[in-house]
C-alpha cells in the first residue's frame, strides 16, 4: 500500500469520526431566519413595540437637544468679520519699503 493511499484512508476515517461526533449540528443554524424566495416571518409584537419605543426615544433626544442647545449646530459665537482686523492682529509685519 502506498503512502498516498494511507494518507487518503486516514483522512477519510478522521472525517467519518468527526461527522459521527458532531452529527447534524453542522447544518443547523439558529442564529437568524433564513428565508430563500419567501418572506421572512413577521416580528413579534414585543419586537415591534420595542423598535418603536427605541426610535421614539432617539428622536425625542435629538429634537430636545436641538431645541434646548442649538449652539451645537449653529455655533456658540458670531463669526467675526475678517475685513475689520488690522495687520497686527493678523500677525502681518510692517512694510519697510
Amino acid at each position: 500500500m502506498s503512502i498516498a493511499h494511507k494518507i487518503v484512508s486516514l483522512k477519510t476515517s478522521i472525517g467519518f469520526i468527526n461527522r459521527r461526533i458532531v452529527g447534524n449540528k453542522i447544518l443547523t443554524r439558529n442564529s437568524h431566519v433564513v428565508s430563500y424566495r419567501n418572506a421572512p416571518p413577521p416580528h413579534s409584537k414585543a419586537t415591534r413595540i420595542g423598535a418603536v419605543a427605541v426610535g421614539a426615544t432617539m428622536w425625542w433626544w435629538v429634537l430636545w437637544h436641538l431645541w434646548h442647545e442649538p449652539d451645537h449646530i449653529t455655533g456658540e459665537f458670531d463669526y467675526p468679520n475678517p475685513k475689520v482686523w488690522s495687520n497686527s492682529e493678523l500677525g502681518i509685519p510692517k512694510d519697510d519699503l
